[in-house]
Parts: structure tokens; sequence; C-alpha cells
């Protein structure tokens, strides 16, 4: 996408704009779908379940990873059948377990005893059985994870001594079958060798637990972590020679793989649209404050990352996308922030930028994921931004989420919806 086809498109739509890039998607997804061996390759839809995203990677063969009535309802709205979804996350509630089998799920990751019989429970009320994979902590932790989730005490899976202390009870499920493991350790990594020592971990704890528990090993999710920058230039994790690798820990692991026992799955979800988005804003206000400079956007925390807030957004770059000659004023440092009503919403400090001006188009790159919809949106109630997917320079879709409140004179009823927005029947008693 070219500076100019940039501007012109914050110039039609205004911003804050976020603009995706199908080509970028499909490039993603090839070179993700060339390094991993195996059947299943899922779209985690925590990154961004823009519909049109979501849609375009369905279309390439991914499944979708949910973890909500939100996040299965968009994935069903994009047109992947709920048979090629995964359903996780810690904390399900009967109720969305319910709704999600009733919707055609028939594959769910536990995180715990506890889940596994709500799972259990759910499929018997509807009638039918479905699939489990347990969700795996292992014992050892594997380094360079931007965000561990497992390998420590955590809220993620069951620890590799309570499956098999649990061996009798986990072969005993009946309506939600134990057919093999979930090994999602950590987020964002960003080298090669660690994305194979997290691989090997997996596949060696998969055929250790299932031999273990001496059940019939169908499926195993090595599970994903695919680093990518957020928010500055840069490169995701490169990926050449993973595949060899992969395929040896696999014949050593699990041998019969190739044919098919177990099924192989990968997830990701930054490494797929990461790179897919660019956020537009406008510079509102510049300003001097004690010696330092500040330049007032009309995007911040609200629009870009939440997690800001509990300061984890790394140092942001940005772009000054120039449509008109400047002075060869020298670079100095700017304090980007936000509009609103709090000293969090800072996007960075001390950019290196040179000749920023009221009403300057800024451009952050790599925020295809884990932007708009990771981010506060509801706070001090300003609108979403307009978000535009385009393939090549070509327009092909333009939305915006909208936030309402609605009311109900019966609070029953209204205790009864769920977040997803939609219906169940309210408990007796």
């Amino acid at each position: 996408m070219t500076t100019d086809r940039l501007i012109e498109l914050a110039d039609v739509y205004g911003t804050p704009l976020y603009v995706y890039a199908l080509d970028r998607v499909r490039e993603a997804h090839g070179r993700l779908r060339t390094a991993l061996p195996g059947d299943h390759l899922y779209y985690s839809l925590k990154a961004n379940p823009h519909p049109r995203l979501v849609a375009e990677l369905g279309r390439l063969g991914c499944g979708a990873e949910v973890s909500s009535p939100g996040e299965l309802r968009a994935a069903a709205a994009a047109g992947v059948v709920p048979e090629r979804c995964l359903y996780t996350g810690p904390g399900k509630t009967g109720s969305e377990i319910e709704q999600a089998i009733r919707a055609g799920v028939a594959t769910f990751s536990v995180e715990s005893l506890v889940d596994l019989d709500r799972v259990e429970r759910a499929a018997r009320s509807c009638g039918t059985r479905v699939d489990v994979l347990v969700r795996v902590n292992p014992d050892e932790n594997v380094a360079g994870h931007g965000l561990a989730m497992t390998g420590t005490a955590s809220q993620f899976g069951m620890d590799y001594r309570v499956i098999v202390d649990a061996a009798s009870r986990l072969r005993a499920a009946d309506s939600a079958r134990v057919i093999g493991f979930h090994c999602f350790f950590g987020t964002n990594l960003n080298s090669t060798g660690a994305l194979v020592d997290q691989f090997r971990l997996a596949a060696q704890v998969s055929a250790e637990l299932a031999g273990r528990l001496a059940i019939d090993l169908r499926l195993v999710d090595l599970g994903g972590g695919f680093g990518h920058p957020f928010c500055v230039e840069g490169e995701a994790v490169p990926l050449e020679g993973v595949h060899e690798e992969l395929e040896g820990i696999l014949d050593r692991s699990l041998p019969g793989w190739r044919r098919g026992e177990p099924a192989i799955a990968f997830e990701s979800g930054r490494y797929l649209v990461g790179g897919a988005g660019t956020l537009l804003c406008r510079v509102q206000d510049l300003k001097t404050s004690k010696g330092q400079s500040f330049a007032v956007l009309d995007a911040g925390i609200n629009h870009l990352g939440g997690m800001s807030g509990l300061r984890r957004l790394p140092k942001l770059q940005a772009a000054l996308l120039h449509d008109r000659p400047r002075s060869g004023e020298a670079a100095g440092g700017v304090n980007l922030v936000g509009p609103l009503c709090t000293p969090l919403d800072w996007l960075s400090r001390d950019l290196q930028v040179a000749g920023l001006e009221v009403g300057d188009v800024v451009a952050v790159p790599n925020v295809g994921a884990y932007g708009l919809t990771a981010s506060l949106l509801a706070f001090l109630g300003r609108e979403c931004p307009v978000e535009v997917v385009v393939d090549g320079q070509a327009v092909e879709h333009v939305s915006s989420l909208v936030i309402t409140r609605e009311t109900s004179a019966d609070p029953l009823q209204a205790s009864t919806r769920s977040a997803g927005g939609l219906w169940r029947t309210p408990r007796s008693g």
C-alpha cells in the first residue's frame, strides 16, 4: 500500500482509520502453511475477529480457535462452520458450552476436571458426544515467549501430574471423549529455535501422556506462538527450516502422524494478520510542556492496545505520511499521546520525527492483531474507528464497530442473555 493511497484513504474515510490488507494475510498464511506439517491450522479470533479477515482465512482452509460465544458467532457469520472450530479457554460456563454444542461445535479444549465435567454435562444434555483435548501445563517452560502461559503456576491447562493422577477419570469420560492434547505454552516467540523447542516439548509430553492415560490419540494441537512485531516496523519470526525440524520431531515422538494417527494441529493469530494492519491517525494538537514536546492524536489506548493500561504496550513507532514538501527541519523527540482524559493515554515517548504539523497523518504499522478489539473501546465513549479492508489498491469492505446499551424491563430476561448475544432458557427455581 503506497503512502499516497494511505493518505487518500484517510481523507475519504477520516481518522482514526484501520486499514487491513488481504494480500498480506494471504502471504502470511502461505508462509505458515508451508512451514507446518500436519492437518489443521486454526486461526485464533482473539487476534482480530474482523469478519472479512476471518472469511479470507476460512477460504484458505483455516479452522477457527474461539473462546467465547461472540467469537463463535463471528466465525459462523464469516462462513467457518462450527464443526471446524476448536472451543478453548478457562472459565467456560455451562450455558455457553451448551450453546456451542447446539450450534455444531464438536471439539473443546478443557482446562481442568471441572471444565471437563461441564462439557460432559452439556453434551449429555444435548443428547450428543463431543471430542475433548486436555490442555497441558508441562513441568518445564520454554524460554523466549513474549508472554508465557504454562510451564509455571497458571490458570491455563492441567498440570502434568494432575493429568496422570486423573487418568481413570479422563478415560471414563463418555459424552466428552478425550482424544488428545492441547499444548499452547505461550505467545509471541521471536526465534526459530524457541519455536522448535516448544513444539518438541509439546510432542514429547503428548506422547508420554497418551501412554500413561492409555487413550487412542487422535488429535494433538501443538499450539502456536509465532512471533510478529506490534506497533513497530519489522518482520515476523523467520520460519526457514522449521518444516524439516518439525517432521523429525513428529517422526520421533508421534510416528503415526503421517497417516493421521494422530492428526496434528497448529494455531496462530498475530502471525496471520499482524502485518496486515495499519492504523492511520491525525495530529490534533502540538504543544510544549516543561521542555517536552507533545503531539495529541485522535487515537489513543481506546483504539490501540488495551494492554497499554497494564504497561504492556511496547514503544510505538509511527511514520509521518508527507503529502506536501517540508522544510529541512531536524528530527526531534515528540511524545505521542491520545485524546483521552487520563495520564495513561501515552502511545510513544520521545519519538524522533521532523516537521510535524497539526493535521498530519501518522501511520502505525503492524497492528492487524491485538489492535482495535484488544483496546479500551468503551472508555470515554468515543466512536470506534472505521475499518477498511483492501485487496491490492482496491477497497473491498468498509465497516465500524458500534457499542450500544440494551435495556430490559424484565430483570430475569436481562440476566439470561449471554455476552455473545445468544438466548438461553432461564434456570428454574
